[in-house]
């Protein structure tokens, strides 16, 4: 299995390879619509950047000053990405506007293709191999990484479509700043969704309601009878999951007994969801006035 440092590394050698290759597209084309391909495959390689730091940093164990570890780094670099990728786009726009009222003519299109298409192989590909990575080792910097890469797939497959056209009818020039626009619309709604997903990441927001299920199965599944737990609590930073609720046993159990019980349910629960780390408050059936919720996510026990 590759690790995430190797996809962050693939990332960056990737970028560099297409950020040479569409720019020379561009310098052969004069083409507008080149031009934004060749713009976001530079977000790219600064993201691949941030993303190689993010993983590394991410990847240090817990210390006396980050209890919790790093894993929350993740969260910042997919959010600089979605920046970068709206900003981006702001530059697209920028470079294509003057276009659409004073057209150019094109030149060297066959070999600007040609060039653009070797490109979009190499994101591809790239992207097909982080997305896998990404989903093994439940990154969001990787995914967001790979998610970017493939958008840039799609562009530069626009683009050429746009000037494949061109290439056809010359005096329909007018389409390479109006492709170079409509790139810059879709790679928006990319950054904007890293950007959403990044401030809950950063926001403890709680998982996904198909988790909490999941977790309400497995401790229902492994309580005792005269057992209750309520309170439950969730939320993910970066790969990691936190878990915790309290459990409610008789007074009368021995320590021993709800110490082993409390074991179980977190062996259960991290079989259930990778990369859980799981807390569970103990405290008598008989005292459930002292059960009191305290970010409103309830469990069907009580």
């Amino acid at each position: 299995m590759h690790t995430l440092r190797q996809m962050a590394v693939l990332s960056v050698v990737t970028s560099i390879a297409t950020l040479g290759l569409k720019f020379g597209a561009y310098a052969l084309t004069d083409s507008v619509s080149l031009l934004s391909d060749a713009l976001e495959a530079f977000i790219n390689l600064a993201a691949g950047l941030m993303a190689l730091g993010a993983v590394i940093v991410a990847a240090r164990p817990a210390d006396a000053g980050h209890s919790y570890g790093h894993d929350k780094a993740e969260y910042f670099a997919s959010g600089v990405e979605g920046v970068l990728i709206v900003a981006a786009a702001a530059a697209i726009v920028y470079a294509a506007v003057p276009r659409l009222f004073a057209p150019v003519p094109l030149e060297n299109l066959g070999a600007g293709v040609v060039v653009a298409l070797l490109a979009a192989a190499a994101n591809y590909a790239t992207a097909r191999v982080m997305s896998k990575a990404a989903r093994a080792h439940d990154s969001i910097t990787i995914e967001a990484d790979a998610k970017h890469l493939m958008t840039d797939v799609w562009t530069s497959l626009a683009v050429v479509a746009g000037l494949l056209v061109v290439m056809v009818v010359p005096q329909w020039r007018m389409l390479d700043p109006i492709i170079a626009m409509a790139v810059a619309v879709h790679i928006v709604f990319t950054g904007v969704d890293l950007l959403r997903r990044s401030a809950h990441g950063l926001m403890d927001a709680s998982l996904p309601a198909a988790e909490r299920h999941r977790i309400d199965q497995v401790v229902r599944a492994h309580l005792w009878p005269d057992t209750a737990y309520h309170a439950l609590r969730t939320r993910k930073a970066g790969a990691r999951r936190f878990i915790d609720f309290h459990l409610r046993v008789p007074g009368a159990t021995p320590v021993s007994e709800a110490h082993a019980l409390c074991d179980r349910l977190e062996a259960a629960l991290a079989a259930e969801l990778p990369r859980a780390s799981v807390t569970i408050h103990i405290e008598p059936l008989e005292d459930a006035a002292r059960a009191v919720r305290s970010d409103g996510e309830t469990s069907p026990s009580e």
